[in-house]
């Protein structure tokens, strides 16, 4: 279906990676991914040619559909809903004629495999276009109650995304690309598409920083190691990769730490027998001359030629050690991947309360609240997440905690030592005309300090020099999350602050939290940050709030 030999990309003079090579077949489930930069999104526009290779090449299999869902991806704004659902999944009457085109054409070369595959082709997209299928992608994708004659340009953020994704899968492709598919996705969509998957005939290649994702949708790990710069393949889903690493991670850190004791050995031995050969020609030199000391003529001469032996064996055992540390077989210290050094420090006592909502609606208008008459409680130390449906009001009860929305009736109180930062899905907190460095320089006061506290969020070199608008997405989160650590606060409200972490980024973020001895209110749909982090959940449906103590994991 899809091979890929030798493949390298390099920007300018700098090697993104080389010799990849690996193959996707029907039933393929392949996760790709690596950390931020490494160049996933790179590698996936090579393949479908958009990118080209410094060498190596792409073999696919001929007329193989593949369907593509880049990030960003953009349909014509002007293009109504129907039309981009009809456009996908092909027009009825449209296939028909050519349904009947190849089975003449089948009539006079049965033989023919291509006219074969041709007619078999046009047989499925005409089963997958008739409107229960499109409706049923669409249902799953949360996209059934959109007007179908809306123009795609009146869609929010989160439709559009979703759109795009309906636009691949209703193209009925043999391989799927996917860079990053579950963004703008709630809990029970990314359920939807696991198993859509699971049902999917042909070989998937996705590019995702979601780990329960991962682990429910793929069979295979390809991971870009941005050190060996090529790409590495493992069997099994995204934990069974976690637990390879980690077990290729500890024998690598044995066999290095007994190298490097050998190392010190010999070294010591080498020092010992100089010592030795040092010691041996002091003792010849300092025999005296005359009288009866003539005779030990020969004593001098037998120590002096002792002193060349065993000078002779160290610089033999020097070469051999140099050997050694020039083997390819040389025990390389295992490298440590960049990561943030996220520490909040003390927190300021909270109180016997935090957050007290009392019979609250919240919304944009009272003929059509969001939610009802929300008696909720905050207590110091929480991990709340808020979590539900998409455009069933989390960000707008985020949005009235943080006071930039009124509520349309009841209170929602703050405790008399509650200081919160709040963090938005778009960081609007972050000035795009600033550089990190201006951003925290005023709470730090001089350059050496700022610089040295944004190191610990990967901000290193010239970077904290960029303008913030020069920063990616996310780049952007982790200086929102330097800003907010800094400030001191010990309340967060975080609206959807991993979604475009990657994966260790995520797992430095959750650590950091798990420390933090504030209290956190976060809009999340990350499975395994839920588990591992929330001791409350707080689900919303139908205007409502389900409240969920449990236990966490992390803590």
């Amino acid at each position: 279906m899809l091979t890929v030999h030798q493949l390298a990309k390099s920007f300018a003079l700098q090697t993104l990676f080389e010799n990849v090579t690996f193959s996707i077949n029907p039933g393929d489930r392949v996760g790709l991914v690596g950390p931020n930069g490494c160049g996933k999104t790179t590698l996936l526009r090579l393949l479908i040619g958009e990118e080209t290779a410094v060498c190596g090449h792409v073999t696919m299999a001929p007329g193989l559909r593949v369907g593509y869902l880049p990030q960003g991806f953009e349909l014509d704004a002007t293009a109504s809903v129907a039309q981009v659902v009809g456009e996908a999944a092909g027009d009825i009457a449209a296939l028909e004629a050519k349904l009947t085109a190849a089975a003449d054409a089948l009539a006079r070369q049965p033989d023919n495999e291509t006219v074969q595959q041709r007619y078999d082709d046009i047989l499925q997209r005409l089963s997958q276009a008739d409107a229960g299928h499109a409706a049923a992608i669409l249902a799953g994708l949360g996209l059934d109650d959109i007007p179908h004659d809306l123009p795609v340009g009146r869609l929010s953020g989160g439709q559009k995304t979703r759109l795009n994704l309906a636009f691949v899968l209703l193209g009925n492709p043999q391989l799927l690309l996917l860079d990053e598919p579950t963004n703008h996705l709630d809990i029970g969509m990314l359920e939807w598409l696991e198993n859509w998957l699971a049902h999917f005939q042909g070989g998937v290649l996705i590019v995702s920083h979601d780990r329960t994702f991962l682990d429910g949708s793929v069979n295979r790990i390809l991971a870009l190691d941005p050190h060996q710069k090529t790409v590495r393949e493992f069997a099994g889903n995204y934990t069974a990769y976690q637990e390879q690493i980690r077990l290729e991670r500890e024998k690598q850190w044995a066999a290095y730490q007994d190298q490097q004791q050998e190392i010190r050995r010999v070294k010591q031995d080498i020092a010992r027998v100089k010592g030795q050969a040092v010691r041996t020609e002091r003792e010849a030199s300092s025999v005296r001359r005359g009288g009866e000391m003539m005779k030990l003529k020969g004593y001098k001469d037998y120590q002096q030629s002792i002193a060349k032996k065993v000078a002779k064996k160290a610089k033999s055992r020097e070469r051999k050690l140099e050997r050694y540390l020039d083997d390819e077989e040389r025990v390389e210290k295992p490298k440590q991947m960049r990561s943030l050094k996220l520490d909040f420090g003390q927190t300021q006592h909270l109180g016997q309360f935090v957050l007290s909502l009392q019979e609250l609606s919240v919304g944009y208008t009272r003929e059509r609240p969001l939610l009802n008459n929300l008696c909720l409680q905050v207590n110091p130390k929480s991990r709340i997440v808020i979590t539900g449906p998409n455009g069933s009001g989390k960000t707008t009860l985020l949005r009235t905690l943080a006071g930039y929305l009124t509520p349309l009736s009841g209170v929602a109180e703050w405790g008399p030592s509650a200081q919160f930062g709040y963090m938005t899905q778009e960081q609007s907190n972050i000035d795009p005309a600033l550089s990190p460095l201006e951003t925290l320089r005023p709470i730090f006061g001089h350059d050496t300090a700022t610089r040295t506290f944004l190191s610990y969020f990967l901000f290193v070199g010239e970077e904290p020099l960029k303008l913030n608008s020069q920063l990616s997405f996310g780049q952007r989160t982790r200086l929102a999350l330097a800003q907010m650590v800094a400030s001191g606060c010990n309340v967060l409200l975080l609206d959807e602050p991993i979604n475009h972490l990657d994966i260790p980024s995520r797992e430095q973020f959750e650590q950091a939290l798990s420390r933090f001895q504030g209290t956190v209110i976060t809009v999340v749909h990350d499975r395994y940050f839920i588990d591992r982090f929330a001791t409350e959940v707080w689900w919303i449906e139908n205007k409502e709030v389900r409240r969920v103590i449990r236990e966490s994991l992390a803590a």
